[in-house]
C-alpha cells in the first residue's frame, strides 16, 4: 500500500491550503483514511478522520470549523482542506489508511503512513 501527499507549502496566517493524498495497493473504498500532524518537537497528533464511505468524519477540536476532510473513493483520494490557517497549525502532514472501515482518531489503528508533507504558516 502506498499513500503520495502533496500540497504542503508555505502560506500566511489566515490563508489556504488544500492537501491531497492518493492511494494504491489495496481496495480504497474498504477502510476509513484520516491526517496527522508532527510540529516541530511535539508529538504526532490527530486532525481528521474519514469513514469509508465519506459519510462520517471527525475533526480535532483545534482545527474544527477550519479544516474539512474528504474523500473521492473512484479516484482513490482524501483531501485536508485547511482555512484560516495558524502558526500554531505549521507542522508535517501526515495522511494515513486505517485497518477499520470507520472514521476513528487513535492512531493504534492506521497501519499505512504516507512521507509527510510541509505545511508552514507564517504571521
Amino acid at each position: 500500500v502506498q499513500l503520495q501527499a502533496s500540497g504542503g507549502g508555505l502560506v500566511q496566517a489566515g490563508g489556504s491550503l488544500r492537501l491531497s493524498c492518493a492511494a494504491s495497493g489495496r481496495t480504497f473504498s474498504n477502510y476509513g483514511m484520516g491526517w496527522f500532524r508532527q510540529a516541530p518537537g511535539k508529538e504526532r497528533e490527530f486532525v481528521a478522520a474519514i469513514d469509508r464511505n465519506g459519510g462520517m468524519t471527525s475533526t480535532a477540536g483545534s482545527v474544527k470549523g477550519r479544516f474539512t476532510i474528504s474523500r473521492d473513493n473512484a479516484k482513490n483520494t482524501v483531501s485536508l482542506q485547511m482555512n484560516y490557517l495558524k502558526p500554531d497549525d505549521t507542522a508535517v502532514y501526515y495522511c494515513a489508511g486505517a485497518r477499520v472501515a470507520f472514521a476513528t482518531t487513535d492512531m493504534a489503528y492506521y497501519t499505512y503512513w504516507g512521507q509527510g508533507t510541509l505545511v508552514t504558516v507564517s504571521s
